[in-house]
């Protein structure tokens, strides 16, 4: 059983083809987790750099103090992202702050943390803003393949978002730096946080699924005032542990609706992301501490169910009420679908990367496998598709490019100089790689 806790437990990052509502990706800007769209797919004639020698092609390297897995953001000229200042516990304060935890063995315990949102100049990748937004002392436990600044950021409107799970959410003056607001939405994630905020429209989304409370909040993204606050289905397990989940919303547009279809412990669910009322809901059975971000594909929705045993699973959001009898459409074997890295949907077909390596191609439609393979490595961050070409991240610190359109050979294997953990994102055809040290940013040749 605790062999099965440690494994469930190492969640938490962060982070779909869909007939959108909002405009294309394009080169001037990357604006949240897995860019505007929450495809993780760059714009249709982007050609980013496929074989490469990081130390020869990056344009600039800029060491990133502390930890954080956020993926990095941006507009025009300048990148966000965010990482936390730990101060490492004494043994006393370890043995104290774990004394009773039954996952103790699989958490590390931090003294004080600070938490810091970093602003890059694209250009020369000097630092425009280094703002400390707080320094907390005796923060929760957490997994240490998790970190405090796991949430990718949100931007718009030169407002930027930050969302430390339950140590709080800012807004900060892209400009200047400043903090226009901040709020605290107060969930226990046991292993630390990680959904990530969308902005929809003029509002910001936030998912706070913890072992204790489940619920949606919507907040103004000028002022942080309460939009809306949703309370997710009700959850058969007792036990927290089994009732946690860290999704980032997925905009959806459906018969001319929007959805904000949201994956939870138990339950995935399509919301009216103007009001927050609860359009369907389907049970997809026990899993728990999901993580992927969904796609949107065929006219279905298709998810990770999460841990023990990982399904992907296909739900038809036309419906509404509960919808678990006539909605779910599909579900595949319970093994090889990722824990922690998102879904790629795009042209009917699902690509998904589980957390050991295993690379499948699904038709959206049926579920059916189409093709398999197995790529070196462990994977925590989502994948990115630019082209024709899958670039897939491992936490060993390398980069591997795979061709969609053939039988999955793999094109190139680049090497970092330390663990990849967050998902790398476009600027026009260069690559914007974040890696345990530095967030690099690398030529293309074209």
């Amino acid at each position: 059983m605790i062999r099965s806790l440690i494994y469930l437990a190492l969640v938490v990052f962060s982070n779909l083809t869909l007939q959108p509502a909002n405009s294309q990706e394009t080169n001037n800007y990357w604006s949240q987790f897995r860019g505007l769209e929450g495809t993780g797919i760059a714009e249709p004639n982007a050609q980013p750099p496929v074989e490469f020698d990081v130390s020869k092609q990056s344009i600039w390297e800029t060491e990133i103090p502390g930890t954080g897995w956020s993926s990095p953001v941006y507009t025009k000229n300048r990148a966000w992202l965010t990482t936390s200042i730990v101060n490492t516990a004494s043994p006393a304060e370890i043995a104290a702050r774990l004394k009773g935890d039954r996952l103790a063995q699989i958490k590390t315990v931090a003294s004080s943390v600070e938490l810091h949102a970093i602003c890059i100049d694209l250009d020369t990748g000097k630092t425009i803003h280094d703002v400390i937004l707080r320094k907390i002392e005796s923060p929760e436990p957490i997994n240490p393949m998790n970190s405090y600044a796991s949430p990718t950021p949100a931007i718009k409107d030169g407002k930027a978002i930050f969302h430390f799970g339950n140590y709080g959410t800012w807004c900060v003056d892209e400009a200047t730096g400043e903090v226009v607001w901040e709020r605290q939405f107060v969930v226990k994630h046991s292993v630390g946080p990680g959904s990530s905020p969308i902005i929809f429209d003029d509002k910001v989304i936030l998912v706070c699924d913890g072992t204790d409370l489940q619920y949606i909040v919507s907040v103004e993204l000028n002022t942080g005032n309460d939009v809306w606050k949703t309370n997710r289905p009700p959850i058969r397990a007792s036990d927290g542990e089994y009732r946690k989940a860290y999704c980032t919303p997925l905009i959806i547009e459906v018969n001319g609706i929007r959805q904000a279809v949201i994956p939870g412990a138990q339950w995935i669910a399509g919301y009216n992301p103007e009001t927050g009322q609860e359009l369907w809901r389907a049970d997809h059975g026990s899993g728990f501490s999901i993580t992927p971000m969904p796609a949107y594909q065929s006219g279905l929705v298709v998810f990770s169910t999460g841990y023990m045993k990982s399904s992907l699973v296909a739900v038809d959001p036309t419906g509404r009420g509960d919808i678990t009898e006539t909605g779910i459409t599909w579900r595949s074997q319970p093994k090889k679908a990722p824990n922690m890295p998102s879904l790629i949907g795009r042209d009917g077909k699902i690509y998904a990367i589980s957390d050991r390596g295993i690379l499948r191609v699904l038709d959206a439609a049926t579920g059916k496998v189409l093709n398999e393979k197995r790529i070196g490595g462990n994977f925590s961050s989502s994948p990115l598709l630019a082209g024709d070409n899958l670039y897939l991240s491992s936490r060993e610190g390398v980069m591997t490019v795979v061709a969609c359109s053939t039988d999955l050979s793999e094109i190139a294997t680049n090497k970092f100089e330390s663990s990849l953990m967050a998902s790398p994102i476009l600027i026009g055809n260069d690559l914007l790689v974040r890696t345990e040290k530095k967030l690099i940013r690398i030529r293309s040749e074209k």
